[in-house]
C-alpha cells in the first residue's frame, strides 16, 4: 500500500493548488526594454532599481489573477545586448511560453525588435510556443499603443502558426504585468490541449 501511495503521491500533490510542476517561461528582448525590472516586480511586487543584465536572472513567480492564481513559473530573464542574443536559443529550448520585452517609446529600434523576435519565434525548437509581447513603458509619453505595435511589428502577418498576445504594461508601477502572466498562461493551457487533439 505505501507503494501505491508513493506512486501516486505525486499526482496527488500536483492536484493541489499552488503544487504543480512550475511552468517554464523566457523572457528575452533588447537591451534596455525593462526585462529585469518587470521580472523582480513580478516577483517581488515593487519596484527595484536593476542594471542591465550580463548573462541571466532566473526567479519562480506565481500568479496572482484569474487562472493563473498560485500557479508557479519559473522565468528566465536573459541579457538582451546584441552579443548575448545568440544565447537565447539555449534558454528558450523546450519551454512553455516566451515573453518578449518591448520598449514602447523606442520606436527606432522596433525593427530590430521585430528580428529578433520573429527568430526567437521561428526557431524550430519555439515553433508554437505561446508568446506573450509585454509593450513596457506605457506610462510614457509617445508609447506606441498595442494595436500599433502588432501593426508595426507585422504580428499578424508572421505569426499566424503562433498563439500571441500583446499587453500593454509598465514594469515599474507594475500595471499590466500579472494580466499578462494570466494571459500567457492561459495561452500555454490552449496549446496543451491543441497538442493533446493532435495525438
Amino acid at each position: 500500500m505505501g507503494a501505491n501511495l508513493a506512486k501516486g503521491g505525486n499526482a496527488i500533490l500536483e492536484a493541489l493548488p499552488g503544487t504543480q510542476s512550475p511552468y517554464h517561461v523566457v523572457m528575452v528582448g533588447l537591451d534596455s526594454a525593462g526585462k529585469t525590472t518587470a521580472l523582480y516586480r513580478l516577483k517581488l511586487d515593487s519596484y527595484l532599481n536593476t542594471v542591465p543584465t550580463i548573462g541571466f536572472n532566473c526567479e519562480r513567480i506565481r500568479g496572482s489573477k484569474g487562472k493563473s492564481k498560485g500557479v508557479n513559473f519559473i522565468v528566465w530573464d536573459v541579457g538582451g545586448q546584441e552579443k548575448l542574443r545568440p544565447l537565447w536559443r539555449s534558454y528558450t529550448r523546450h519551454t512553455d511560453g516566451i515573453v518578449f520585452v518591448l520598449d514602447s517609446v523606442d520606436e527606432e529600434r522596433f525593427e530590430e525588435a521585430k528580428v529578433e523576435l520573429i527568430r526567437t519565434v521561428k526557431s524550430h525548437d519555439n515553433l508554437g510556443v505561446p508568446l506573450l509581447l509585454l509593450a513596457n513603458k506605457q506610462d510614457l509619453p509617445g508609447s506606441k499603443e498595442p494595436h500599433e505595435i502588432e501593426s508595426m511589428l507585422q504580428l499578424k502577418e508572421t505569426l499566424h502558426n503562433t498563439l500571441y498576445h500583446v499587453q500593454p504594461a509598465c514594469a515599474i508601477t507594475g500595471e499590466g504585468l500579472d494580466e499578462g502572466v494570466e494571459v500567457l498562461y492561459e495561452m500555454i493551457l490552449k496549446r496543451r490541449k491543441m497538442r493533446k487533439k493532435k495525438k
